[in-house]
């Protein structure tokens, strides 16, 4: 059943304002871009109108002080939103000049966004447009079935496309070795009253238009009914092995793994991989795949370092993906637009 806020999935692009202004068309383009996914689903950006422009910002107040101290995730989330807004103004045929970081005196300012009178059409983010509104983070067991070779080429061309390095991890023993990454992290990350405190005020119904329910940490006893009960757990005791164990047992049981790396690890490449990152999500969802995230061992310096390792990166790991086939997924609450948009 939809419920207000949830409301936001339910987007209508018929309402799209075809005489209106460029900046009344960017105002309904960013009902697309607050769909994006972001870490712990805290939505961490606000949509600014400056004159005939539109702005991107990070919200540094709903940063992740504990596991992404310098905000590398939150940049990431923006570099999602974008991209989203990106194909919502490609769909709709409204060209646009975007500056990513435009000022360094303002860091807040993620992009700016510009609406020349012509420009040329983006058929191939157009094709994604719709995928928008079907992604969900599916946080459930995949199916047992092989990932098709024709979509791991396209999951390589979307991330690549966006400046992107992407590595596969398919056969079983590469799954089990990234599984004990994420397990060991898994495992460090709770051993640390901080980090606990802060997943617990980011698990719902203690918050009504953002986080997370329980069953984001492997709570599977804890369903949604009880999930005050699974925040106090959650800040009180020391799960990590049962969480390590829940999302080992998710690692081994997903038939591909994606890291996405980027050669700088700063705020351009982290942009970078919020880009690369939907443009994949989005190409996998429409294609009818599923997809969540593993990012614990990115989250934990040293184990960040073994991911790269393992994987042969070069440069950065971002982001640690699973990708498969499973059972339809709810949608994540999403804050209300008069919130974001200024």
């Amino acid at each position: 059943m939809a419920v207000d806020n949830l409301g936001a999935w339910a987007v209508d692009p018929s309402n799209f304002p075809t005489q209106g202004s460029a900046v009344q068309k960017a105002r309904f383009a960013v009902r697309y871009a607050i769909l994006a996914p972001s870490s712990h689903n805290t939505q961490p950006w606000r949509f600014v109108i400056d004159g005939d422009e539109l702005l991107i910002c990070a919200d540094r107040t709903r940063s992740l002080p504990n596991i992404d101290p310098y905000d590398r995730e939150l940049v990431i989330s923006c570099g999602a939103a974008l991209f989203n807004l990106r194909v919502a103004l490609a769909h709709f045929g409204v060209p646009v000049e975007i500056a990513t970081f435009p000022q360094s005196s303002e860091p807040d300012v993620v992009a700016r966004i510009a609406f020349p009178d012509r420009g040329p059409p983006l058929k191939d983010l157009a094709d994604l447009f719709e995928a928008i509104t079907m992604r969900t983070t599916n946080r459930g067991q995949f199916f047992e079935q092989s990932v098709a070779e024709s979509l791991i080429e396209k999951l390589k061309r979307a991330a690549e496309t966006e400046g992107l390095d992407v590595s596969f991890a398919r056969e079983l023993p590469e799954r089990q070795r990234i599984a004990a990454l994420v397990a060991k992290a898994d495992r460090r990350q709770f051993d640390d009253i901080r980090f606990r405190r802060e997943l617990a005020s980011w698990i719902h119904p203690l918050r009504k238009d953002d986080g997370m329910p329980a069953s984001s940490q492997g709570f599977h006893t804890l369903v949604d009914f009880a999930t005050p009960i699974a925040a106090l757990a959650v800040r009180t005791f020391d799960l990590g092995n049962g969480v390590a164990a829940a999302h080992g047992q998710l690692a081994c049981g997903s038939p591909l793994l994606v890291v996405l790396s980027t050669l700088l690890d700063n705020n351009e490449g982290w942009i970078t991989a919020g880009l690369g990152l939907e443009r994949l999500l989005l190409t996998a969802t429409k294609e009818g795949y599923s997809t969540s995230y593993l990012n614990q061992p990115i989250e934990v310096s040293e184990f960040r370092k073994a991911l790269a390792d393992e994987m042969n990166v070069e440069g950065y790991p971002q982001l640690l993906l699973r990708v498969g086939r499973g059972s339809p997924a709810l949608h994540s609450p999403r804050r209300p637009i008069s919130a974001v948009l200024l």
